[in-house]
């Protein structure tokens, strides 16, 4: 299986996975160097294709990820957003930061977040980097991974 192949084959699976759901769709699609990009346009199945705080969602990435494993692809690392749901987290999540980010540069004290995806923590690592007196670091292992902003003169 090519590329292109392994491409189509990631957009038919999940389209297929959608219709058992009754979502009838077209997913929109995309690749890079190694991520395969698929993006489910907004329906009224929104909220049960996301999931609780995107379990679903990161589910059938998995699923979707394995299938690609399984037919041996030369890509298998997918990336599915629902009605931008992972673009929005990452705007609110980007806003956030920014306040921590003033935290920090006026006490100049480290800042400890919560425990985060690796997907949110790379948010946080290009937002911050924006900020040439701050820096972070990743902190910990498995679910209590998390991040420390803090200055740097």
């Amino acid at each position: 299986m090519d590329r292109d192949a392994a491409v189509t084959f990631a957009k038919k699976y999940l389209e297929d996975l959608l219709s058992f759901f009754g979502l009838n769709t077209d997913v929109a699609v995309s690749c890079d160097e190694e991520v395969i990009e698929l993006k489910v346009p907004s329906s009224h199945l929104n909220g049960f294709l996301i999931g609780q705080r995107g379990d679903t969602l990161r589910s059938m990435q998995f699923i979707v990820s394995a299938a690609l494993k399984n037919a041996e692809a030369p890509l298998y690392r997918v990336n599915i957003d629902v009605a931008d749901y992972k673009q929005h987290r990452a705007d609110r999540l980007s806003e956030q930061v920014e306040e921590w980010c003033k935290q920090v540069l006026e006490s100049k004290e480290p800042f400890s977040l919560r425990p985060m995806s690796p997907a949110d923590r790379r948010v946080v690592h290009r937002t911050v980097a924006e900020h040439p007196q701050l820096a972070t670091e990743s902190v910990g292992e498995g679910r209590d991974r998390h991040i420390v902003i803090s200055y740097s003169e």
